[in-house]
């Protein structure tokens, strides 16, 4: 009976007998043992090279950490999809009908996930070209806000509000990108007007002191401030300043206030519309 069973035939003219021999158990543990040391080396290397990759932009300021990250995953993950090839092929597999049949399943897959891939695709695109960086403000696709995240899928922003946006990155790359971050610097501009009986040249005093009272105006370029318009109530003064950028919202809405209690405090008239009515009695 045991003897009928070692001869049965399993495999292509493999008895049980043959599967059970110290000759193929030693293979087999062999192959265990190679396998799991490729695995456990690619691992390692998958792990140290993605590292690697990630630090570069940890020992230079200049470099972006969103894009290294991502080159750091990549690289990783290209590792250890070749390591489990390898470990395949250890155990006698044939990859090759492997990789042809995940490349069908995978041309299935993107057929079926089309705006999925295309957000990929996007944001493949956004992270290798960085029109934005973590924590520039930015608009895209209508909304605006400070950039959290940048993922392959999806943008995150915190708007004004500092309420979570998630914008799909084919709809970020796909429209006008508006980044006011990148530069340093920001022009600052405002319109105030006069009464027609003001000392114009009082009022642009008035005006040039309050700018230049306050440090975060910048002297180069010189701030621009010339009569502009004569209005139906008001004589305009245009003026122009310059100012770092992250300064720019605050000091903006500062020298509003600051201007108009300047003028009042000269005793120069700031007009509004106003409308007279006739009463034409009976």
């Amino acid at each position: 009976m045991i003897e009928e069973l070692l001869n049965y035939d399993i495999y292509n003219g493999n008895t049980v007998g043959d599967y059970l021999s110290l000759e193929f158990l030693a293979g087999v543990a062999g192959s265990i043992v190679g396998a799991l040391l490729i695995l456990f080396v690619g691992m390692f290397l998958s792990g140290w090279a993605g590292r690697r990759i990630r630090g570069i932009s940890k020992r230079h300021a200049k470099l972006d950490d969103t894009l290294f990250n991502f080159l750091g995953n990549i690289t990783r993950y290209i590792i250890l999809g070749f390591t489990v090839l390898i470990v395949l092929n250890t155990f006698g597999i044939q990859t090759t009908s492997i990789v042809a049949v995940i490349g069908a399943a995978g041309l299935a897959i993107g057929l079926a996930l089309q705006g999925t891939l295309s957000n990929v695709a996007a944001g493949v695109m956004i992270v290798l070209f960085r029109p934005f960086k973590n924590g520039d403000f930015v608009e895209v696709a209508g909304m605006s806000g400070t950039v959290k995240d940048i993922s392959l899928n999806f943008t995150e922003l915190a708007n004004v509000s500092n309420v979570q946006v998630i914008v799909p990155n084919s709809q970020v790359w796909g429209n006008i990108i508006t980044n006011f971050s990148t530069n340093q610097t920001r022009r600052a501009e405002w319109i105030f007007g006069v009464g027609y009986g003001a000392d114009l040249k009082a009022a642009e005093e008035a005006i040039r002191a309050t700018i230049l009272a306050d440090p975060r105006s910048l002297s180069e370029p010189e701030p621009f401030i010339q009569v502009n318009n004569l209005g139906d109530f008001s004589v305009d003064f245009l003026v122009r300043v310059w100012v770092s950028s992250p300064d720019y919202f605050k000091y903006q809405a500062d020298i509003k206030r600051a201007v108009k209690e300047a003028l009042d405090a000269a005793g120069i008239d700031i007009p509004f519309p106003t409308q007279t009515l006739i009463n034409s009695g009976s």
